[in-house]
């Protein structure tokens, strides 16, 4: 197999992914059109696809554009320590790379157990939680609301809801960075993960309770436990930094931009536009992979040979100009962007509403509590993770009026 780049393949790295994204897709669908090819770590080549109608395309056909990662012709080429398999898995049993009925099967049994959460229990774990990381900083008049609000509350909701004891979040927080990052502890973070998954199981089975893997392991389709524990983990990872990013990434839209400034102090209404312009402008999930080419095709103008990986350009489609024709910024109830992805692999409807509910909880909670919340530094110096993957801030200093402690904190 050769490179399916020939000339200049983009690199699937560097600054500008963090610091100008938009511009650089832009750039990339000037040069290569629709289907960019891109090279991963280590000089391993893939396409991206950047264009709407095209990624509608990959997604919407799962026969020609498969989930099955053993499809992909560069194995021979990939390292044991390779950074990035925690994302691209080979021979991994989790729903992610499973095709057909079986993956049918494997949707209903998450859909199933996330549908039985209680939507007023889930705002109301929520609540606490954010209640709780608040009242860590709410006296000092200053906190980063990054490290420590957004990225903590996600996964302890979510560790709470799937089953885990309350004081194993933070540590599931630090894995699930490492593993997403696709850095050096990433092999680290996956496996802490998995372990954590493992042992939940085993606990679940000796003591079922009421929540998510409780359900799954009474799923009669007969998963095994080792499926199981790998759908869960790519539910707890998925669930969370998207989540955080969502979290920060509107916080920062509402702090920066004056058509949400002078609503910080008013209702609900601002907060929804502005969580949804994120999903449009800034999605947290940046580029997805992958699908693979289970034929020769075309797909842009481009020749794609059987067993390319193609990865889902989810930011850059959603500017696309074929169909954003006059660039303006999409605040209302418009949701054709690819935010939670498209076709039968997209994220299942029940975790889209428990991300919005913890999202959006977390956001209302944080303004309520300090309503004069504002930057503390230039909005032009915060900076982004530099990641291909997943678009979220590194930082976001706040100030605010220092303010009692919850009259809740202590009893709930």
């Amino acid at each position: 197999m050769t490179c399916p780049a020939t000339g200049a393949a983009v690199p699937l790295s560097g600054p500008r992914f963090a610091t100008e994204p938009a511009e650089l897709y832009r750039e990339m669908r000037r040069d290569h059109g629709a289907v960019a090819p891109v090279l991963l770590d280590g000089d391993v080549p893939a396409w991206l696809v950047l264009g709407y109608r095209e990624l509608h395309q990959v997604t919407g056909d799962p026969m020609l554009f498969s989930r099955d990662s053993d499809l992909w012709n560069q194995w021979p080429n990939i390292p044991a320590d390779w950074p990035l398999l925690p994302m691209i898995g080979h021979k991994q049993p989790s729903i992610l790379y499973t095709v057909g009925e079986r993956h049918t099967q494997r949707a209903a049994m998450i859909a199933h157990a996330l549908e039985a959460v209680d939507p007023f229990e889930l705002r109301t774990h929520a609540e606490q939680f954010a209640d709780e990381l608040i009242d860590a900083f709410c006296g000092k008049g200053a906190t980063e609301i990054i490290a420590d609000y957004a990225m903590l509350l996600p996964v302890r909701v979510l560790a709470r809801i799937y089953g885990f004891p309350d004081e194993q979040g933070p540590g599931l927080v630090t894995a699930m960075n490492d593993m997403i990052d696709g850095r050096e502890r990433a092999l680290a973070g996956q496996q802490h993960l998995a372990s954590s998954m493992v042992a939940l199981i085993a606990d679940k089975h000796a003591d079922p309770g009421q929540d998510v893997a409780s359900s799954m392991l009474d799923d009669t389709s007969g998963f095994t436990d080792e499926e199981i524990a790998q759908d869960l983990m790519v539910m707890m990872a998925a669930g969370h930094q998207p989540t955080a990013d969502w979290i920060g990434n509107s916080l920062r839209l509402m702090l920066t931009d004056d058509r949400f400034a002078a609503s910080l102090f008013g209702g609900r209404h601002s907060v929804a536009e502005a969580m949804n312009e994120v999903l449009w402008e800034d999605t947290p999930t940046q580029n997805v992979a992958g699908r693979w080419a289970s034929r020769d095709t075309q797909l842009g103008g481009r020749r794609i040979n059987s067993g390319d990986l193609l990865l889902l350009g989810l930011a850059a489609a959603n500017a696309d100009p074929q169909v954003r024709t006059d660039g303006s910024a999409l605040t209302g109830g418009n949701s054709a962007h690819f935010a939670f992805g498209h076709g039968e692999h997209r994220c299942p409807f029940p975790a889209q509403e428990v991300a919005e509910v913890i999202a959006r909880t977390g956001i209302e909670v944080l303004l309520d509590r300090l309503p004069d919340l504002d930057l503390a530094v230039p909005a032009q110096d915060l900076t982004r993770r530099p990641s291909p993957w997943l678009r979220g801030l590194t930082d976001l200093p706040v100030r605010f009026t220092p303010t009692p402690t919850s009259a809740f904190g202590d009893s709930r």
